[in-house]
């Protein structure tokens, strides 16, 4: 009998969290009205613990969502085997599109200072016209599972493949 790795490359609470924060893009699958999982890359707000999209009530994500609430975003990094490391969070989303709660704007805030840079008053302007016509979903999760194949100790694989000279090398 082999050896059971999946003890040995789970991520511990904080090293999920720096995970989660550092990352840049997560996929969200929602389920789709003939049952099939409907992926979308999505940027995302982390606000403590929680993650979480913006997107238009009327997008398919949203119309899925609001049809059944089950959805899993997962992160994920890695060029080579040794290095793949990962989140999976399966939860339920809950739709927040009351314009004048807190949890639909610091979300909002959250995506903007992510991806643009940090927020003043300066910046609202640009973040109403980010959230015009948009919701603020929230995923409360009921499972998280993580992997960093790091832990491991393998040896650093070359970066090989017929799509290697596609990758850029960060």
């Amino acid at each position: 009998m082999g050896t059971n790795q999946r003890s040995q490359i789970v991520m511990t609470d904080d090293e999920v969290t720096a995970f989660i924060e550092r990352s840049r893009t997560a996929t969200l699958a929602t389920i789709g009205a003939n049952g099939l999982p409907h992926l979308t890359a999505m940027w995302y707000g982390y606000i403590d613990g929680a993650i979480y999209f913006e997107t238009k009530l009327k997008s398919q994500k949203a119309v899925n969502l609001q049809r059944d609430p089950r959805a899993v975003v997962m992160i994920e990094a890695g060029k080579t085997y040794d290095q793949l490391r990962g989140v999976a969070i399966e939860g339920d989303a809950v739709i927040i599109d009351d314009t004048t709660a807190d949890e639909y704007w610091a979300p909002a805030i959250s995506v903007f200072e992510r991806y643009n840079g940090p927020y003043t008053e300066e910046m609202r302007p640009f973040v109403e016209i980010m959230m015009n016509k948009r919701v603020i979903v929230r995923i409360d999760p009921t499972r998280v599972r993580s992997w960093d194949h790091r832990k491991l100790g393998q040896a650093g694989m070359p970066l090989a493949g017929t799509t290697a000279e596609f990758i850029d090398n960060e």
